[in-house]
């Protein structure tokens, strides 16, 4: 029964749902200009879990056959057949009426159609018509990523207005050096699954080229949402952005001077989470003083 339960979470990508909640639940408290209601935020929390988890158990069932190839998947659930194709299908679908079903219920039905939209464009966009037939999969495909602040404000106030499309824009901007950041240690993994991440198809200088360009476009998103955080939040996306840019900047001028099969760029993933996880907290913090 363990291993079961385990099987299943796994298919769920625990750790992409964590990270999706960290930018969601901050921005109940800046929708609530302070502490949120206990309701929207367990319902936001639960239903977003169970849509992230629902996407990422589609796009498991999808992708069966390529996670086998790769080293970096080949431990999911299906990939090691602890799952079965149909179990994680139906698996998928359901967690996925529940989580549509249960922001209808309990929030309203604005922030049920942006999940229904959310899981619909990460399997069937992201999934089926980009990952495997366009270097630029990572950048459209952040529109699913950075859903959950859209979703999260929609559910705490049933409607959409700036500062939740700026914090969208960041995690959109942000998307990409983080995931490039990742994919150039295992671009061999996605050349030998014929997947066309942009770091097989192109040099590393353009990929990191690339990231800095979003890396300053996510910082002036960030900074472009001051006003409506406040001070403390303005000081903590100026610092974080500094530390952001410095790095992604390093590696880039790196890029120019050695071998790119001797460049890491994990620090620059790992940094990335960093950067996330801070500036959503200090919009949560920014957002009960403000």
């Amino acid at each position: 029964m363990r291993a079961t339960v385990g099987a299943y979470v796994a298919l769920c990508k625990p750790r992409i749902v964590e990270l999706l909640l960290i930018t969601a639940v901050p921005t109940l408290f800046l929708a609530y200009h302070g502490l949120p209601s206990l309701m929207v935020t367990v319902v936001t929390v639960v239903g977003g879990a169970l849509a992230a988890g629902s996407a990422n158990a589609l796009n498991c069932y999808i992708d069966r056959d390529i996670d086998q190839l790769m080293q970096r998947t080949a431990s999911r659930p299906l990939a090691k057949h602890t799952v079965s194709p149909r179990a994680a299908l139906v698996f998928g679908l359901v967690i996925g009426v529940i989580s549509v079903a249960l922001f209808a219920a309990t929030t309203n039905l604005l922030a049920a159609a942006l999940t229904l939209g959310a899981i619909a464009y990460y399997v069937v966009v992201y999934t089926m018509l980009l990952k495997r037939h366009t270097s630029q999969s990572t950048l459209w495909g952040g529109v699913c990523g950075s859903a959950p602040v859209l979703i999260a404000w929609a559910a705490a106030r049933d409607d959409l207005s700036w500062p939740a499309f700026l914090l969208f824009l960041v995690i959109f901007f942000w998307q990409p050096p983080h995931f490039w950041a990742l994919a150039i240690k295992y671009k061999d993994d996605y050349r030998s699954a014929g997947i066309p991440m942009l770091p097989v198809v192109a040099t590393t200088r353009r990929v990191l080229a690339e990231s800095v360009i979003h890396s300053w476009l996510m910082v002036a998103v960030s900074l472009a949402a001051w006003p409506w955080i406040g001070p403390v939040y303005g000081v903590a996306a100026v610092l974080c952005g500094a530390a952001f840019l410095y790095e992604v900047h390093r590696l880039y001028a790196q890029s120019r001077k050695i071998d790119a099969s001797k460049l890491v760029t994990i620090r620059l993933f790992h940094l990335s989470v960093a950067y996330l996880t801070v500036l959503f907290v200090f919009v949560a913090v920014g957002a009960f003083i403000h």
